[in-house]
């Protein structure tokens, strides 16, 4: 299963500086642009209904309550002024006064931008409420402009008589362009206004992300290096902040590991000190002990049952007492690192052949060895690693039992397979480790346990390496893979 990909600490810190200055800048800005775009309207509205009214306040009282064509002429041309467009309706005749029909007029002449006004501009509701006896005014669009139609009906108040309306009917239309250039420049406002305030979030943004990734940063490359093997990694100490607290404990915590892993070194190389020590001390006796082994060994026979038995016995143990001592000091060798290689060119098959001959197997062990493979290797490591994964596949293995070489211009590989029940999955990881035997999935060794570990350090030696694994049809294959030019002992080219 694979996670989804996750932004980093910066991009998120930049997204939420941006969202935040973007909804904060938008409701700013658009509450303002509203109420701004509201308070120009509204006064432009007040403005024109006021200068309305009082232009139709002179022109009372009425010289007849059935108006003529010419007393709506001059109605109209009273009410009308340089911005705005008139028509005074009366039943069916109306007058009219505005700029000459035509494209609008530019800014600054007649009518201010306003077109003459029809009756069909007038919408129906507002229509319907000055014949009411209603001041009124609408927001119009015609012809992709805004206009202000303001509709209003003249009254008939005579004395001791309640007003009545006259059926005169006057409407104005003014034009809203002006307010309308004003209420753009405050949107355009408002979106400069969103955009310098993104910017300015994003380089706020970048400053703060600066200040807290760089301890992060510091933190992960100095968790780099600790879990690299470099424990002396630390990292400064900036501040009283919770960032501060935990670079402390980062800090606290590498020391604490360093000891730890200090005192663990020591050990170590105290235990191997002390292996290396016994194992030197103990073949001085041992030699002792092998020479009368080997004449115990040659005088069995001739000795009563239970002391043959005994002397035979004798000998075998001290034979194993001096592989374990002989195996102690080659490990001990690898660890101090004086291990070296004595570099020869030899023929592969011709060594895998002298391997199984001098050991009796040759006739047990069934060989694919191409012919005239060489190699620069050193003989002695090499049979030392044969001879181990061979004998381990005779000991606890089934035949048959396999050697097969392979090679390349640059590698020669031998694998060496039997046929048995193979290695159990718990085991595998642990085959090459020291004193480790699996006695859980074979019978039970009688070595060591370092047979597998000095067969893996020699082959690492020539830049190498030797691996295990089971086969599908049965048994264990182990792999020893080694360049056909090893490393010259002085770290020479290779």
């Amino acid at each position: 299963m694979t996670s989804r990909p996750s932004l980093g600490l910066r991009a998120r810190l930049l997204f939420a500086f941006a969202l935040l200055c973007v909804v904060t800048a938008s409701a700013v800005a658009g509450g303002s642009y509203v109420q701004a775009r509201r308070a120009i309207l509204e006064r432009a509205q007040d403005a024109a209904a006021q200068t309305m009214t009082n232009r139709l306040q002179a022109i009372f009282p009425l010289r007849s309550a059935e108006p003529d064509q010419e007393e709506l002429d001059r109605i109209a041309r009273a009410v009308a002024d340089g911005n705005s467009s008139v028509v005074v309706r009366y039943r069916r005749a109306y007058a009219q006064v505005g700029p000459a029909p035509g494209p609008p007029p530019g800014p600054g002449g007649p009518g201010g931008n306003t077109p003459a006004l029809e009756l069909g501009m007038v919408p129906p509701e507002l229509r319907r409420r000055v014949a009411a006896g209603d001041l009124v005014w609408q927001r119009v669009v015609w012809q992709d402009a805004p206009f202000l139609i303001i509709g209003t009906p003249l009254l008939i108040d005579e004395r001791d008589l309640p007003t009545r309306i006259s059926g005169i009917e006057v409407y104005l239309a003014r034009s809203l362009r002006p307010e309308q250039r004003s209420v753009d420049a405050l949107a355009g406002f408002a979106w400069l206004t969103g955009g310098a305030s993104l910017v300015f979030a994003v380089v706020l943004a970048l400053l703060a992300t600066r200040g807290v990734l760089r301890p992060v940063r510091e933190l992960g490359r100095a968790a780099r290096l600790l879990g690299e093997g470099e424990l002396r990694a630390r990292v400064s100490v900036r501040g009283s902040d919770e960032l501060a607290d935990v670079a402390r404990t980062f800090n606290d915590t590498a020391a604490e590991l360093e000891r730890h892993v200090r005192q663990l070194r020591e050990m170590e190389a105290d235990a191997r000190r002390f292996v290396a020590d016994v194992s030197h001390e103990l073949r001085t006796p041992l030699a002792a002990l092998t020479a009368v082994a080997d004449i115990l060994e040659e005088e069995a026979a001739g000795l009563p049952e239970p002391a043959g038995r005994a002397a035979t016995l004798v000998s075998q143990e001290t034979l194993n007492l001096t592989g374990l001592v002989n195996d102690l000091i080659e490990i001990s060798r690898f660890d101090s690192g004086v291990a070296a290689l004595a570099l020869n060119e030899i023929d592969v098959a011709e060594l895998v052949h002298a391997t199984l001959r001098t050991r009796g197997w040759s006739d047990r062990v069934h060989t694919e060895l191409p012919p005239e493979v060489t190699a620069r290797l050193d003989p002695r490591r090499v049979d030392v690693v044969l001879a181990n994964l061979v004998g381990n596949a005779l000991r606890h293995g089934e035949p048959p039992v396999s050697v097969r070489l392979a090679a390349d211009p640059h590698w020669i590989t031998l694998e060496v397979r039997d046929h048995g029940p193979g290695l159990h999955e718990a085991v595998l990881p642990h085959v090459f480790d020291r004193f480790y035997k699996a006695s859980a999935a074979r019978a039970r060794s009688e070595g060591s346990g370092l047979g597998l570990a000095i067969a893996r350090e020699n082959a690492r030696l020539h830049r190498g390496d030797l691996t295990v694994a089971n086969v599908a049809d049965g048994g264990a294959v182990f792999t020893l893979r080694l360049p056909r030019r090893a490393p010259e002992p002085d770290g020479g080219p290779e």
